[in-house]
């Protein structure tokens, strides 16, 4: 059973963090999947555990992009990275506290955590898309015209 299925509207033209996301969904459909079938209390932590972890790493990667490429919407992402960690830490403790657990509200509040960052945050990564392109072509150039340079190099320093 699938809490969110795989949309086009969540790729975000970075292949890696496109395949990434696609992996957190699939490990929250997991959790989901679980959460129906009434899996054992202990399952449903270290799944979540596991979406901390991978989330974690995650947001790694988009930052590290962000920051390499000069994002100009650096600092509102990572903040927001720094409470969505909170947010799935704070749904872990509270499943830890109880043995009467909400499914609905759980199950709200882990679609919401996922679909409203993409919706705020990373949609827009399709600015960074266009920065690293630029950043790639400008490297392209940048290499072709050094290569250029050294052929002439070489070819005045043989006369």
């Amino acid at each position: 059973m699938e809490l969110i299925k795989w949309s086009d509207q969540y790729a975000t033209g970075i292949p890696g963090i496109d395949n990434e996301h696609g992996e957190l969904i699939a490990t929250i459909n997991s959790f989901y999947s679980k959460l129906t079938q009434h899996s054992d209390k202990d399952e449903l932590i270290n799944i979540l555990n596991n979406i901390y972890g991978t989330i974690h790493a995650h947001f790694m990667l988009e930052e590290r992009l962000m920051k390499k490429h000069g994002y100009d919407e650096y600092e509102e992402h990572r903040d927001d990275h720094v409470r969505l960690l909170d947010d799935i830490r704070d749904i872990t403790m509270d499943l830890e506290k109880t043995s009467d657990f909400d499914e609905q509200q759980l199950k709200i509040k882990l679609n919401d955590w996922f679909l409203i960052h993409f919706k705020t945050h990373d949609s827009r990564l399709h600015k960074l898309e266009q920065l690293i392109a630029s950043h790639e072509e400008a490297n392209s150039g940048f290499m072709i015209g050094l290569k250029k340079l050294k052929a002439r190099f070489f070819k005045i320093r043989s006369r």
